[in-house]
């Protein structure tokens, strides 16, 4: 195990770059096996989990090479095979396979994915549309059986709730189907878009993704003809957005889609931050003073529940009580008892998180539980006084491309270390 070492109190300046999306790279993945030629991927984010997904396809003699953001990956030579519990078990998006084995096989067998545990995230809706494309599901020991004899065959499929996963998990068994598939209730996150991008540039027919209604033509082959530059990240522009404001003493973010991201930096803006926003970059200027906001995380384009945490400690520094209300994970709320440890004031009560106006932060041993728990972990290491260490840095990594080189580029004092190498 390893953890994080932040020396705290470094005023960061000058420029950074954001990676693609983690979030559309965990579907994309798992969707190049629907492919009937090698797929190229530009943009791709150096994280923990694209690795663990490369394990997973090496485990169906899918061969993929990853270099500097290029990701390579041929299944002109899949198999069938049991897959990797492990890397299942590390990562959620894993359950992408779900749908991916589906729709080239007809059938798949996975154990239940893992993931950050920020409590109930219920996988029915994705069996519910398994079921209505015409594959029967049964679950046994943690494992989910997957088995569709006669074939997929389109239909009209109402998601209960808006639900990213179900809705990217409907696209990849329907997209080789027979016949039309129509998702109601859909989820709309640029992330889909980036997706049925993918599929559609290889011949798929794919109309309505980022609306509530997305329609999918089945078509019997994908073929790819060019390489699919992934979408920028929304939820790391988010994340040096609320680090540069809180610790900045002018940052210039790039490669970022603002439109991606309104809900977040109109929060910002209402807070006092001046930020210059351009079409692809954001400037943070020095922050003097800031006033408390009320966040209310909703689907997209909502606010999104991934950037509540990484706010936090912007909100911390605003004069009067700041507030948070998650309506789609309540339960992520692993980052206040360790923001506590730091000297943060901020408590979980009543369904809602209360950050009041802390004047100074101090260094401590804390744990990241979660992504975007130990994104907020980090931020407060950099604005506390003395020296942090997070352990479990295996979540952030998990999520944040290059994330030390691009804190130290910035200015911070930051490393990664062994657990016994570490004294605090």
């Amino acid at each position: 195990m390893k953890r994080m070492i932040i020396q705290g109190g470094n005023r960061l300046s000058g420029e950074v770059t954001i990676g693609g999306a983690k979030n559309s790279t965990v579907a994309l993945i798992p969707a190049a096996i629907l492919a009937d030629t090698p797929v190229e991927f530009d943009t791709v984010p150096d994280i923990l989990d694209v690795h663990n997904l490369m394990i997973i396809l090496e485990s169906m003699n899918v061969k993929s090479s990853f270099t500097h953001g290029f990701l390579e990956i041929d299944p002109t030579q899949i198999i069938e095979a049991e897959l990797p519990s492990k890397a299942i078990k590390s990562l959620r998006a894993s359950y992408y396979f779900m749908g991916a084995l589906l729709g080239r096989f007809h059938r798949a067998t996975l154990t239940f994915p893992g993931g950050d545990n920020i409590g109930p995230r219920p996988i029915d809706q994705h069996l519910k549309a398994f079921k209505a494309l015409g594959a029967s599901v049964s679950e046994n020991n943690g494992t989910v059986h997957l088995d569709a004899p006669n074939g997929l065959h389109g239909t009209r499929i109402f998601l209960d709730m808006v639900s990213v996963g179900a809705t990217i998990n409907t696209i990849l068994a329907s997209v080789r189907a027979e016949g039309t598939t129509v998702i109601e209730n859909a989820a709309k996150e640029p992330e889909i878009i980036d997706l049925a991008t993918f599929l559609n540039n290889m011949g798929a027919q794919i109309r309505g993704a980022g609306t509530d209604t997305i329609r999918i033509n089945g078509v019997d082959t994908l073929q790819s003809m060019n390489t699919h530059t992934i979408i920028a990240d929304r939820i790391e522009s988010g994340t040096y957005l609320a680090m540069a404001a809180a610790v900045g003493d002018g940052v210039m973010v790039h490669n970022v889609i603002p439109e991606h991201l309104e809900s977040f930096t109109s929060k910002m803006i209402e807070m006092g931050v001046d930020l210059q926003i351009d079409s692809d970059k954001i400037y943070v200027p020095r922050v003097k003073q800031l006033k408390a906001i009320h966040v209310k995380t909703m689907p997209f384009p909502g606010f999104a529940t991934d950037l509540q945490q990484p706010l936090t400690p912007l909100m911390s520094l605003a004069e009067g009580d700041s507030t948070v209300v998650d309506t789609i994970y309540p339960k992520r709320v692993k980052h206040i008892p360790e923001l506590q440890k730091m000297g943060m004031k901020i408590e979980a009560r009543d369904g809602m998180i209360v950050i009041k106006h802390t004047d100074q932060l101090h260094g401590a041993e804390v744990s990241a539980g979660e992504i975007r728990a130990g994104a907020s972990l980090t931020i407060a290491g950099l604005m506390a006084e003395g020296t942090t260490v997070i352990n479990n840095v295996g979540n952030i990594l998990r999520g944040y491309d290059r994330i030390v080189w691009k804190l130290n580029r910035l200015g911070a004092k930051v490393s990664i270390e062994d657990d016994s190498s570490v004294k605090i």
